[in-house]
């Protein structure tokens, strides 16, 4: 972008009546290059309102906490997969009638990069060991196929599930690339969109925008509620509407035990006429650190852990199970008119949240990198739920639908070592449930493309036993990125 000296001058006036003047310290250190990058760097700036965000979050941080203003989740709004199987046949097949008629797209939360797992890329290409290969994101593009076949199947319409996958300016090219080189798993090119979140100016606590050099400012992702800002900007909705997508399953990257999208989920919000609604699994602990959805001050509401008290959470209603016990494993159903809502009216009353973090810097004075304290500003994904009308929390099954990889081999919680095992043990049950038997030891493996929810082993399996480890796959199933993790898994086939 060209700057003139009277440009510069302006800028640098209108930087001081912001308290921002800081930021053209190294002005006549730069090169014109340099120069240009930073002009346009802050010219891109919505300093109003990005202070002034700034500011109400900060004052939100000092406030009181919600604890006893917390109330549990009201029965009318509750639903459990462990209650009726009558009622998640229904609810499946409402699910499967909604995909055949092509009005469901999924929306995925990629993430960033898997720093915390130890590797360069995005978490979406991670390798857990699985004896297939597989990384998280053909496993979702497997589920995302099977899912397609099994509607086409019950109501022979051949109708495509929409994917739209939010990732980050530092991980956009990289996805792209690798669902490229992979040939889309399976999927057709043109159901699969990209979109980038915004990436926002990071403050220290001195309200001063924080420098990443001499000519650019620090810059984080704005956490993963930035995706109704981005579905706006980025012309995801209007995808959406002209498509006539009505259902939306909205879902995280990291949980390799995720079903996307999920037939029975998408049918019981369908059925309740819910414009929003969340999957929840129950609590292992009182303590557990997970957010909890409940109501406050009679909204819809993700209470982090660390915002309950340990009597509240240790409460326990009159059959002795926990009062706030419905953790939240970000995994939601939104309709398109409810997202048409947030992106034109409510995603602006949003407060951000505080993060505090070491930020990478340089010296106000001498140009040093070095790190200061500050805040990066974030939104998270379930703040919408406030304004829901009609809200519905599903209960699910742990052991069937919960497994995150946030760390890596060897730590404690959450390994693709865990995730990995939590995958075979699903599996392994549903061999057992159709009629087969398993003997030896080893992982157990089945391909989305066999089966996604345990459907159509019988004929497979029943009164065979088969020798673990086992690996049922349709077709060849290794990916061609490079990323193996050290992990040879066996590829024995049924």
């Amino acid at each position: 972008m060209a700057y003139t000296e009277d440009s510069v001058k302006s800028l640098r006036s209108f930087l001081v009546s912001h308290g921002q003047e800081h930021l053209l310290n190294f002005w006549e250190e730069l090169n014109p290059t340099e120069r240009s990058d930073l002009y346009r760097d802050i010219l891109a700036v919505d300093f109003e309102n990005h202070l002034a965000s700034f500011d109400r979050c900060t004052r939100k941080e000092q406030g009181t906490g919600t604890d006893k203003d917390l109330q549990p989740l009201p029965a009318e709004a509750f639903e459990s997969v462990f209650s009726s199987e009558s009622d998640n046949e229904r609810w499946t097949r409402l699910g499967l009638k909604e995909i055949s008629e092509g009005k469901v797209a999924v929306l995925l939360m990629a993430g960033g990069q898997g720093t915390r797992l130890g590797v360069p890329y995005p978490k979406g290409m991670y390798n857990t060991g699985l004896q297939s290969g597989k990384c998280l994101y053909q496993l979702q593009a497997e589920r995302i196929r099977r899912h397609e076949i099994l509607a086409s199947e019950m109501f022979g319409s051949s109708k495509s599930i929409q994917w739209y996958i939010m990732t980050s300016e530092h991980t956009k090219r990289a996805t792209v690339d690798y669902f490229k080189s992979n040939d889309w798993f399976g999927l057709n090119e043109e159901n699969i969109i990209f979109f980038e979140q915004e990436m926002i100016p990071c403050v220290s606590f001195d309200r001063k925008l924080i420098m990443s050099s001499k000519s650019s400012l620090s810059r984080a992702p704005g956490g993963n509620g930035d995706l109704y800002k981005a579905i706006g900007n980025e012309g995801v909705l209007q995808d959406m509407l002209k498509k006539q997508i009505r259902s939306v399953h909205c879902y995280c990257v990291d949980n390799i035990l995720v079903k996307v999208p999920d037939p029975l989920f998408i049918g019981c919000c369908l059925e309740r006429e819910s414009d929003c609604g969340a999957k929840v699994v129950c609590k292992s602990h009182p303590t557990e650190a997970v957010g909890v959805i409940c109501q406050c001050n009679g909204m819809w509401k993700v209470v982090e852990y660390s915002e309950i008290s340990l009597e509240t959470a240790h409460l326990k209603n009159e059959e002795g199970k926990l009062l706030f016990s419905q953790g939240n494993i970000c995994n939601h159903y939104f309709t398109t008119s409810f997202l048409e809502d947030m992106v034109q009216e409510k995603e602006k009353q949003l407060i951000h949240h505080v993060a505090k973090k070491n930020i990478p810097t340089i010296d106000g004075k001498t140009g040093n990198p070095g790190t200061v304290q500050g805040i990066k500003m974030e939104k998270f994904v379930f703040d919408v739920f406030q304004f829901a009308k009609r809200f519905t929390v599903l209960e699910v099954n742990r052991s069937d639908e919960f497994s995150p990889l946030k760390n890596g081999p060897g730590a404690k919680s959450c390994t693709p070592e865990i995730c990995r095992e939590d995958l075979s043990k699903l599996h392994k049950k549903w061999v057992l449930k159709a009629g087969g038997k398993l003997e030896g030891e080893g992982l157990c493996e089945i391909s989305p493309l066999v089966s996604v929810d345990g459907e159509g082993l019988d004929g497979l399996v029943a009164g065979k036993t088969l020798s673990l480890p086992v690996h049922m796959d349709s077709r060849p199933a290794q990916p061609t990125n490079g990323h193996s993790n050290g992990v040879n898994g066996l590829h024995s086939k049924l």
